[in-house]
């Protein structure tokens, strides 16, 4: 099959969920013999890889508009154009909001499918317009690709019931596995074990803020690492680094061996979002064998399936009663951790999310 892939940075991965699923599925796709481009934005990949191969799958970079509103649906339409007359079989679309272009390459006779992620209309940082566009894009989703995939059962079933429209459920994926390397701990003074491990783009719906105000109130030796940053909130992000807490770090964007002994190492991860589909920071704490402490959200409480602890919905005082639950109970902690393991094995490996993505493909063109 050709295969493209549109609607994110692009690849070799250094942003985000999106970024890390299109390597990881295009990775194999080409490694199955098929041939795969993911379409990248200038300015956040290297231009070095522009019309080149990254572990046998083809990288076309293309430019965007450098805004909050106008970076991914702009890109995603020069992308869309770029594949529109020529010969590829499958077009994969990630982000509702880019669902109305989804129409293009379907009038030139390709298969098309948006991964729609979550509900982004919730999220705080888009003003009417942009609520209003997602709003929209949830309705081309229904309307216009020939498939439409979710990551989370929650989310399935809310197109189900506002659109009348089936979706196939494929859920994010992650790798069982830890490192055994320090290099990046030692660099913010950490020890391995001795500190609470948050990760997330830093947005309000993202509740930075809640865990730090939780983890205030918490005795204990033990730091609160914060891995990531945002380009477009920058008065929230100060804020958050007005705390006067010297246990709270605020490490930035992290990837590639870094990420992994920060997710290593922990001693419990504590996952506070409260929109969008299945996150993936929290399925790959899990799958690094932290105990994790997740926010009460249903698409939450369906990746953690039971092995984990949850607290209330964006409850300060429930949340700070988890943090000192968990110091407490080391014993728990490993055993959450155990159980963790499993569960990403049992339902969230990226071989068996790729295979389902590859047969939902072939399925197309059949």
């Amino acid at each position: 099959m050709r295969i493209a892939i549109l609607g994110t940075r692009g690849i070799p991965a250094n942003y985000g969920g999106f970024e890390t699923f299109a390597e990881e599925l295009s990775i194999r796709l080409a490694k199955n013999g098929h041939f795969v481009t993911v379409f990248g934005r200038s300015g956040y990949i290297d231009e070095k890889y522009n019309n080149r191969y990254y572990k046998n799958v083809h990288i076309k970079i293309l430019p965007s508009v450098k805004s909050k509103y106008f970076d991914t649906i702009s890109h995603t339409f020069l992308s869309v154009m770029n594949i529109a007359f020529k010969k590829y079989d499958v077009i994969l679309i990630c982000n509702s909001a880019n669902s109305i272009f989804s129409l293009i390459p379907r009038i030139f006779g390709k298969k098309v499918i948006v991964n729609v992620d979550g509900l982004e209309r919730k999220r705080k940082k888009w003003n009417f317009l942009g609520k209003i566009w997602y709003l929209f894009g949830e309705l081309f989703s229904a309307l216009f690709p020939n498939k439409i995939v979710t990551d989370a059962k929650v989310i399935k079933e809310y197109y189900k019931k506002r659109y009348h429209k089936n979706s196939i459920f494929i859920p994010y994926g992650a790798y069982v596995a830890k490192a055994s390397t320090i290099e990046t701990l030692k660099k913010f003074n950490i020890e391995p074990g001795k500190y609470f491990l948050y990760v997330s783009r830093l947005e309000p719906e993202n509740n930075a803020h809640i865990v730090i105000k939780a983890f205030e109130q918490v005795k204990t030796d033990k730091k609160l690492v914060i891995v990531g940053d945002a380009p477009y909130a920058k008065e929230y992000i100060k804020e958050l680094k007005e705390t006067k807490d010297l246990r709270i770090i605020f490490a930035g964007f992290v990837y590639g061996e870094g990420y992994k002994e920060f997710q290593s190492h922990a001693y419990c991860y504590i996952h506070a979002t409260e929109v969008g589909g299945t996150h993936p920071a929290l399925i790959e704490a899990m799958g690094f064998g932290n105990c994790v402490i997740a926010n009460g959200t249903p698409e939450n409480i369906e990746v953690v399936g039971g092995c984990g602890i949850i607290y209330e919905k964006n409850n300060i005082l429930n949340l700070r009663e988890k943090i000192n639950y968990v110091v407490n109970n080391p014993a728990v902690v490993k055993e959450y951790g155990m159980r963790a393991v499993e569960r990403v094995k049992e339902s969230y490996s990226w071989d068996y999310v790729c295979s389902e993505y590859e047969k939902l493909f072939l399925e197309l063109l059949k």
